[in-house]
This record gives structure tokens, C-alpha cells and sequence, in this order.
């Protein structure tokens, strides 16, 4: 009976540390663009990649145009290279793109402005992707066409932060106050507007003093659905785990129980016996 009940919990436990283990298994991934901006002239190209943590099949390039086309990078648009999407843009490419996978997973999006090449166009070379505080980040202010007077205009949420006479901006150190919309103006033309993410510093474990060390204590690291399900599956198999072991203590102590006691005539006849 002790084997028997040992056998189970081994089992039970294994089935369950397998739910466990499993709880994230899916890949996380990224959009990054090459080059990184969101505005763009006719007929320029870029690169957009899907870098993902895990099992990369089954990931691809997907926009969306203004005009509501869903549609993937090689389809009627871009050329797929490898884990790339190359695309020689036109005004109609104009969208949001993302990394979708095959069981509808997405990345972050990124949004992409295309302008026709016209004489005298303004378009603001600013990062599409998220920049971290403390880097250094240029904003720069490019024209199509010869101006008499370069100097440029720069806001940010409409409102006018600096004059350069060369066409661009460099802020030293971003910080989060530096988040917002920004565009540019030339004495006859100004940009459309686009927005810069500032995110927090990932400090390093260096920049703290070594702590004391702690009783280990198990981190979750999955979703919370995944979580939820884990512990809907793994539930019976726990509640098993405790029946049986309630059983077997209750067999050891009635096993123990049953142990043939002397009656009181028994008793009395050793007595007489002894004497």
C-alpha cells in the first residue's frame, strides 16, 4: 500500500511540475526599422524585422494602410529577405506595421508616414522606436528642394522649443518630459507631426550593493491566463495528491490499531497462572 501510494504522488507530481514549466512557452517578439523613423519620401527604402525570443516560425510583417488594407510583407507589397521585409515605399504604404505570428501573437507596431517627393516637401527624421533616458537623440528637418533660408523651427505639442540654422536638434540626454509630438518648419513648409516614446533605464545589477542572500522563493514568469489555466489543470491532480496521502496515513494508523488487545478474563488467567 506505501509503494502504491508513493508510485502516485510521483506521478501526480511530475504531471504537475510539466504544467508548470510550460506555462510560457510562447515567443515574444519585436518590430525593428531600418532606418529608424517614421517618415519617410517616396521611394525610399526600409527594413523591417521581426526579432524574436524563442521559436521563430510562423512570424511575418503585417500592416495596416489608411485606407484599412490588412495584408503581409510579400503578398502585393515588400520583399521578404530572410527574417527581413524590404520596401520600397509609396504614398499608399502609408500604415501601421507589427510582427504577427501564426496563432494571431503580436509585437509592438510602428507607424509609417510616406510623402510624394515634391519640391519644397518637409518631412521630420525622428526614431520610431521607443528611446531609452539618458541617450542622445537628433531630430533632424529634411527638405526636398533649395531654400534660400534654412533656418528651422522645432515644436513639440505645438508648441515652438527651439531655431536651428542647420536643419536639426539634438537633445544631450532625453528624459520622459521629453516625450511627445513633435514636427518642424522651413520658412515655407512644415512636417506632419510624429510622436517620441521615452521609456525608463534598465540599470544593471552592478549599480546595486549585493544583498544579503535569502531563502530562494519561486517567480511566476507567465501570464496571467497561463497562470489561471496552470492552476485549473494542475488543481486535480494536487487534491489527488492529497486524498491518497490521507488514505495511507489512515491505513498506517488503523493498521496499527488493529493490534489484538487481552481481554479481561485474559487478564485474570495470567494472574491466576503467575500465582
Amino acid at each position: 500500500m506505501e509503494r502504491t501510494c508513493l508510485l502516485l504522488l510521483l506521478l501526480s507530481t511530475l504531471v504537475y511540475c510539466s504544467i508548470g514549466q510550460g506555462g510560457d512557452l510562447s515567443p515574444s517578439a519585436s518590430l525593428s526599422i531600418s532606418p529608424d523613423r517614421s517618415q519617410f519620401f517616396k521611394f525610399e527604402s526600409v527594413s523591417l524585422s521581426c526579432e524574436v525570443q524563442g521559436n521563430s516560425t510562423g512570424w511575418r510583417v503585417v500592416r495596416n494602410t489608411e485606407r484599412g488594407n490588412l495584408s503581409e510583407c510579400n503578398t502585393d507589397w515588400g520583399k521578404q529577405q530572410g527574417s527581413s521585409c524590404n520596401v520600397s515605399l509609396i504614398p499608399s504604404h502609408s500604415g501601421v506595421y507589427w510582427c504577427e505570428s501564426g496563432s494571431g501573437e503580436h509585437s509592438n507596431a510602428v507607424n509609417i508616414t510616406v510623402h510624394v517627393y515634391t519640391d519644397g516637401a518637409v518631412i521630420l527624421e525622428s526614431p520610431a522606436l521607443p528611446v531609452t533616458e539618458g541617450d542622445s537623440v537628433t531630430l533632424r528637418c529634411r527638405y526636398k528642394g533649395t531654400l534660400s533660408n534654412l533656418t528651422t523651427d522645432f515644436y513639440k505639442d505645438g508648441s515652438l522649443i527651439r531655431n536651428a540654422t542647420t536643419g536639426e536638434m539634438t537633445i544631450p540626454a532625453v528624459s520622459k518630459s521629453d516625450e511627445g509630438l513633435y514636427k518642424c518648419t522651413n520658412s515655407e513648409e512644415e512636417s506632419p507631426e510624429s510622436w517620441m516614446t521615452v521609456t525608463g533605464v534598465l540599470l544593471s545589477p552592478t549599480a546595486f550593493p549585493t544583498p544579503i542572500p535569502s531563502p530562494a522563493v519561486p517567480v511566476l514568469s507567465m501570464s496571467l491566463p497561463r497562470l489561471l489555466c496552470s492552476l485549473l489543470v494542475g488543481s486535480p491532480y494536487l487534491l489527488v495528491t492529497t486524498i491518497l496521502l490521507v488514505k495511507c496515513c489512515r491505513s498506517r494508523t488503523q493498521g496499527e490499531t488493529r493490534v489484538p488487545r487481552k481481554t479481561h478474563q485474559d487478564q485474570l488467567g495470567d494472574r491466576v497462572e503467575e500465582e
